[in-house]
């Protein structure tokens, strides 16, 4: 059985994007590249709402890899190699392979998944972790926590949702980024 992360760079005030839909300031540095290339090498199947998946579908394009340094190379080849679900209303088709498109959340369907998965699956985007975690499907947060804040934006954590958690891991990059990852364990008594 795979477990279910949630995962994402984070401003330290808590928002995946600002007020503007910038994200710019959580660009990774080599290292912290590498960190997110050894993590995606353990997901099998990644979960993605709409606007995360168009954002992520660069990846599938070799065009504007040529200049850049190995470790986004890598990157690139983990994303291609893992299957993808869009969770959309609106996409007519999708544009990478290995992907497939579910009209909406089923969260019985997301759990027949995670108990048929190998690997562990990995969930991105505001609107369907919040969905996920409503639903207690999430089993581990992974967060970087970038130096900086945005004053506003997108919340990366859904709004009236309060669980306990554990603690798993932690790491302080060189370019001051926090690394935490912890367990879900259950809705807080």
């Amino acid at each position: 059985m795979g477990k279910l992360i949630y995962a994402a760079n984070v401003s330290l005030d808590g928002y995946l994007e600002d007020k503007d839909g910038s994200f710019d300031w959580s660009v990774p540095d080599d290292e912290v590249h590498a960190f997110w290339n050894e993590h995606e090498r353990g997901i099998g199947t990644s979960l993605y709402g709409r606007r995360m998946y168009e954002t992520m579908r660069v990846w599938e394009d070799d065009d504007w890899l040529e200049s850049e340094p190995a470790v986004v190379h890598d990157y690139a080849q983990i994303w291609r190699a893992g299957d993808k679900v869009v969770y959309s209303a609106t996409l007519a088709s999708v544009s990478t392979a290995r992907t497939r498109i579910e009209r909406r959340f089923d969260p019985e369907a997301v759990r027949r998944l995670k108990e048929a998965s190998g690997a562990d699956l990995s969930i991105g985007g505001a609107a369907i972790g919040a969905e996920a975690f409503r639903h207690g499907l999430v089993d581990e947060c992974v967060l970087l926590l970038c130096p900086v804040l945005v004053g506003g934006g997108k919340p990366a954590l859904p709004r009236g949702v309060r669980l306990d958690l554990a603690l798993l891991d932690h790491r302080r990059f060189d370019n001051g980024v926090l690394y935490v990852r912890h367990a879900v364990r259950g809705p807080a008594a």
